[in-house]
């Protein structure tokens, strides 16, 4: 019985060594969007149908409801099609990368005219599909205490931070703008403070970053180590302002910004929760979530811990003087407040636990999308943040072997056989 197991495991294996293969160089042959548009331009068709469509969606938000005539219209959609050809189609972003931001402008137009809506409903970004287990392995810096001790994790991670040379570059970088006064009524620069804050976290490794970000405090101590956590950004430049904005204004200058819109969208994507997974994530991935989340900050969408027991994060808004939009105001906020995949993300981080434990995460197969039309955008569930409840899920106990690398033990005593056996799911 034992031999046929291992029969079983080798073709299983085998098998998905091909799927990994075929994902991976799918993936690879997609162009980031400003390489795609170099590439377009380059070619007299595409780059006159990327110029008219650009023309038909310039100074709009959505669609082509402001273009007259039907002779118009037509060049419009021809454009359109002639771009779902092109290596324009399906293109992505990476965080940090240089012409980020010019690698958004091009994203977010092409997604506007294609998809016809402005909803943050796709990241720009390209999957990176980590795990919290790779960032414990590459060099934990938790001790193994449980949170319950009164260890103070938080004030540990900063010392950790302190020996590490990118670490203490990329902080002392942004300490120096987000605490220097401008002014008798200004605090800071926060621009400038923004802008180092998203260095750090788009250069500094994720195990010290985190470690001061996503640390654990002991449930009996609120105060010294909870209010490290809350100050590791330098909140009362970077976070707090005079007065305190409606969420859903803070939202619509959120989207006036690619980096933020970007930065939203991608968290709205990642860290999408889902009542009916035991993780409380519709994607089954913390170290996606954290990422996400992390790339809020430095921006006007900047979250933070609030002062409360527990964990609880909200950007600088609320939603008094909301009016009739007071229940779309409410659902967007509780995304932050109330949402239950970053909230077991966090946890996981600072309990030195991942997703895996439970079950492995779906496939994410990024370069197969199909283009959706104006008319099916619209069908669709007007507010980005619904839970996909209707989402069909992976039968794990259908597959032993998924069953038997399900548990943090049998991961730590066979570490080889189990991330060949997840890792084509990932394709990292």
């Amino acid at each position: 019985l034992f031999f046929a197991w291992i029969y079983i495991m080798h073709t299983h294996l085998n098998s998905d060594d091909v799927k990994c293969e075929a994902t991976t160089s799918s993936r690879s042959s997609r162009l980031d969007c400003v390489k795609a548009s170099e590439q377009c331009l380059k070619e007299y068709t595409c780059s006159t149908k990327y110029r008219t469509m650009r023309q038909c969606v310039a100074g709009r938000e959505s669609n082509f409801s402001a273009v007259t005539g039907p002779e118009a219209q037509g060049e419009c959609r021809s454009a359109i099609d002639a771009m779902k050809q092109s290596p324009l189609y399906n293109c992505r972003c990476r965080r940090g990368m240089k012409k980020e931001k010019n690698c958004l402008r091009i994203f977010w137009s092409i997604f506007q005219s294609l998809q016809g809506n402005d909803l943050l409903e796709d990241s720009p970004y390209e999957p990176v599909n980590s795990r919290l287990s790779d960032i414990f392995r590459l060099a934990p810096i938790i001790s193994g205490e449980p949170a319950s001790t009164k260890e103070n994790n938080c004030l540990n991670a900063a010392k950790a931070c302190n020996l590490n040379d990118t670490c203490k570059k990329y902080r002392s970088a942004y300490i120096n703008p987000c605490t220097s006064r401008v002014s008798a009524s200004e605090v800071c620069n926060k621009r400038k403070c923004h802008k180092a804050l998203r260095q750090f976290f788009d250069k500094v490794p994720p195990k010290y970053s985190y470690g001061m970000l996503f640390c654990s405090c002991p449930a009996g101590d609120q105060t010294a180590c909870a209010e490290r956590r809350r100050q590791t950004i330098v909140p009362v430049c970077s976070y707090e302002d005079k007065d305190k904005p409606n969420c859903l204004s803070l939202q619509n200058a959120c989207k006036t910004n690619y980096i933020c819109r970007s930065r939203l969208a991608d968290f709205i994507s990642n860290c999408q929760p889902e009542a009916h997974s035991t993780s409380g994530c519709l994607r089954e991935n913390y170290a996606d979530c954290l990422l996400a989340y992390s790339g809020l900050i430095g921006t006007v969408m900047t979250p933070n811990y609030l002062r409360s027991l527990g964990i609880s994060l909200s950007p600088w808004c609320d939603c008094s003087n909301s009016g009739n939009s007071k229940p779309d105001c409410d659902k967007f906020a509780e995304f932050f407040t109330s949402n239950r995949c970053l909230r077991n993300a966090i946890q996981a981080f600072g309990n030195g636990t991942d997703v895996g434990v439970w079950q492995p995460q779906p496939p994410i197969q990024p370069t197969v999308q199909q283009p959706r039309s104006p008319q099916r955008a619209k069908e669709q569930s007007s507010n980005a943040l619904d839970a996909a409840t209707n989402m069909n899920k992976l039968n794990l106990e259908a597959d032993p072997l998924y069953h038997f690398c399900g548990t943090l033990q049998v991961s730590l005593e066979f570490p080889h056989l189990c991330s060949r056996l997840i890792t084509p799911l990932h394709c990292v």
